[in-house]
């Protein structure tokens, strides 16, 4: 009785038959290559990549956070910088990587092979010009570096981060009065050239005078920009 049912009434069948897959046209801009390539997630103090690792991906971090860094000959670590959701890493002129990617926090990433990137780069100027850009941002952030840890105290060293940090949360339409550190106090230190121990008096010392407060470890709520913000041009002394 079933199979003659359904050979009596074709017409149900047909357009089940006949249906074709719809399949999404290929991404085209890099954007799209990123929202379609898989997450990969990176656990607290697990690598992306290490310095002179073929480079074979570009990434972008999607939750998390990833500390850049360096190991100097003497066995220090210099932290170059620190990527955040939105951020990509993995950019250079160099085939290997120039430095090690480290989750500070249990993090997300996507990547797009680098030969894709290339590729959508010589098809599109503008892409290239944002790379570019991008790079660029890259070189004036070393150069901040460089000035901060080599001409201001420890003092002016933290206020700058955290101001940085304020900067941050202002473009990402966040509340800029809180800042959540996805990186310890070892870390600051090595991105600051200043030891654990200054930097957890530093913070102290702002904490005593109201500047800012710390109801938890890892977050941080100002309380007095314009103080901050005199004390990291060195308009007020601690």
């Amino acid at each position: 009785m079933l199979s003659h049912a359904l050979s009596s009434t074709p017409s149900l069948l047909l357009p089940l038959a006949h249906t074709k897959h719809c399949e999404a046209p290929a991404p085209r801009t890099l954007h799209e290559h990123f929202s379609r390539a898989p997450t990969r997630a990176i656990a607290a103090k697990e690598h992306v990549f290490t310095e002179g690792d073929p480079r074979f991906h570009l990434y972008r971090v999607e939750v998390g956070a990833i500390c850049l860094y360096k190991v100097m000959p003497d066995g220090r670590r210099q932290v170059l910088g620190f990527a955040y959701p939105g951020d990509l890493i993995g950019l250079g002129a160099c085939d290997d990587h120039q430095c090690n990617a480290q989750a500070t926090k249990r993090s997300q990433l996507r990547s797009v092979p680098w030969s894709t990137v290339q590729r959508l780069a010589r098809q599109d100027p503008a892409l290239g010009l944002k790379l570019y850009e991008a790079i660029s941002q890259e070189l004036a952030a070393a150069h901040d570096l460089l000035l901060t840890t080599g001409q201001r105290s420890a003092a002016e060293r933290v206020a700058t981060f955290l101001l940085a940090m304020v900067r941050r949360s202002r473009r990402n339409g966040q509340d800029a009065t809180v800042i959540d550190l996805p990186m310890t106090r070892a870390d600051i230190g090595d991105f600051l050239g200043l030891t654990i121990e200054t930097v957890s008096r530093t913070f102290t010392k702002l904490r005593q005078l109201a500047i800012i407060d710390l109801a938890q470890s890892a977050r941080v709520r100002v309380l007095d920009i314009e103080a901050l913000e005199g004390l990291a041009q060195g308009d007020v002394d601690l």
